[in-house]
């Protein structure tokens, strides 16, 4: 069978199964898979074994990473240390810049906690803030999403950029470097955007239905910065410090002692190590009690790690049934800027059609990974590829999307406020994250040496 007419089969089919039929992520992609290994060519009985190996490769490529960023989150939002971070930011920028800490919160939290913990995180402090201030209320809301939804998009260990790495071989520091890089000025201007949207939208902060507004820590139960902050800083800075001892070829001695610290499982284990002890610490908890709390986090993150091994098997597939050669002929061999905004049209198109912006990553990096693309194809380093297809899944959000209704709930709006309020400002913060890839690509292209 034609490669392509197996690509279209094997897209349908996934999209079909999350749109029409309701199924789980996780069940849609595997079934996808094991399709298109069905159609491929291969030993006839193989064609289902190879779809659990490269699951298992999967799995074992971003498992530990994902699994220790859910204890990380767990372990932050419980012990109060996600907290301290948001009263600090707005402590420190005042309550005249309080949209400008809470995307600075968000921002900071989104990368070790998924995105929709930290949303449940800061809405409360944005209703107390109009509470005493009794304005503003849409810029605080959707300026949290500014700064979450950028990170969660573009940052590893967050589940879709950890898969895009992996798919295009891109060293993980890398992609927190520049994840990093393009994100901040993203959520910036995201920020102007959230002020144009609070003056079009000047809707009041509405009360819970039946519900009493959460109650807020006081500080002195909450534990200090500087170590609220270490799970976060710590893989960041050892990860980090990693890639640019590789980069610089330092002595032996200093290169193996990095590449072991700074290895993205042994940095996020060290990082879990740190949130376990801050929430024992702060909340004196018994050694059962930290094991159950890590349990239920390792649950929530079980299933993250079944979405995204299933993604990698997707994507081996379709290398499997050689769309190499025929993609590249279709879509022409196009460096630079084309074939970025090829990756972000696509991504688009996927995140429109089934909602999920990390099932929207994980399609359109196995389609592209599977052209071999390298960075003489692209004119630059494929980090910049990942950061196209993460922008691309920022667009296109409406109401298949689960981020909609907790937006949508959570903040007290009507479908059609959602509509004019998360919608355009996602679109806008992956168009603005798109430009700054574009701009990075041509000016740091970070082409390996020949």
């Amino acid at each position: 069978m034609n490669p392509v007419v197996i690509l279209i089969i094997g897209v349908v089919l996934l999209i079909g199964m999350i749109l029409v039929l309701r199924l789980n992520a996780f069940v849609a992609l595997i079934t996808s898979a094991m399709v298109i290994s069905l159609l491929s060519p291969g030993d006839f009985a193989d064609k289902i074994a190879r779809v659990g190996k490269a699951f298992g490769g999967a799995a074992g490529n971003i498992g530990i990473v994902i699994a220790m960023a859910a204890i990380i989150g767990k372990c932050m939002m419980d012990s109060g240390a996600a907290d301290r971070i948001v009263r600090s930011f707005l402590k420190v920028l005042g309550e005249k810049r309080a949209a400008t800490a809470l995307m600075l919160s968000g921002f900071v939290l989104s990368v070790p906690v998924f995105f929709d913990t930290v949303f449940y995180l800061l809405v409360p402090l944005a209703r107390s803030l109009w509470g005493r201030t009794h304005k503003n209320y849409m810029l605080y809301v959707t300026a949290i999403v500014a700064g979450a939804a950028i990170t969660h998009t573009l940052v590893p260990p967050t589940p879709g950029p950890l898969l895009m790495a992996s798919e295009l071989k891109v060293d993980v520091g890398l992609m927190m470097i520049i994840g990093l890089l393009i994100g901040l000025p993203t959520a910036a201007l995201g920020v102007l955007v959230c002020k144009m949207i609070n003056r079009r939208m000047d809707i009041p902060m509405r009360p819970y239905a039946g519900q009493a507004e959460p109650e807020l820590l006081d500080d002195n139960q909450l534990p200090p910065f500087w170590i609220s902050f270490a799970p976060i800083a710590l893989p960041i800075i050892l990860i980090s410090l990693n890639t640019v001892t590789n980069a610089l070829n330092v002595g032996k001695p200093m290169s193996e002692i990095a590449a072991v610290l700074g290895h993205r499982d042994s940095a996020l284990v060290l990082a879990a190590a740190v949130a376990m002890f801050v929430l024992v610490r702060q909340r004196k908890l018994s050694f059962k009690e930290l094991a159950s709390r890590c349990e239920t986090a390792l649950m929530s993150g079980g299933m993250i790690i079944l979405i995204t091994a299933a993604g990698g098997a997707f994507g081996a597939m379709l290398r499997e049934a050689g769309i190499k050669a025929l993609l590249q002929e279709l879509l022409g061999v196009q460096g630079g800027s084309v074939m970025l905004l090829m990756a972000f049209a696509v991504a688009v198109v996927m995140k429109f059609a089934q909602g999920s912006g990390t099932v929207s990553m994980i399609t359109t990096v196995s389609i592209f990974a599977a052209m071999g693309i390298s960075p003489t194809m692209l004119g630059c380093n494929p980090v910049y590829l990942a950061m196209a297809i993460g922008s691309g899944s920022l667009v296109g959000d409406w109401m298949n999307n689960s981020g909609f209704w907790i937006f949508a709930r959570m903040g007290g709006f009507t479908e059609i406020e959602t509509l004019k309020s998360w919608t355009i400002l996602t679109a806008a913060l992956g168009v603005i994250g798109l430009g700054f890839t574009l701009l990075f690509a041509y000016l740091l292209p970070m082409m390996p040496a020949a």
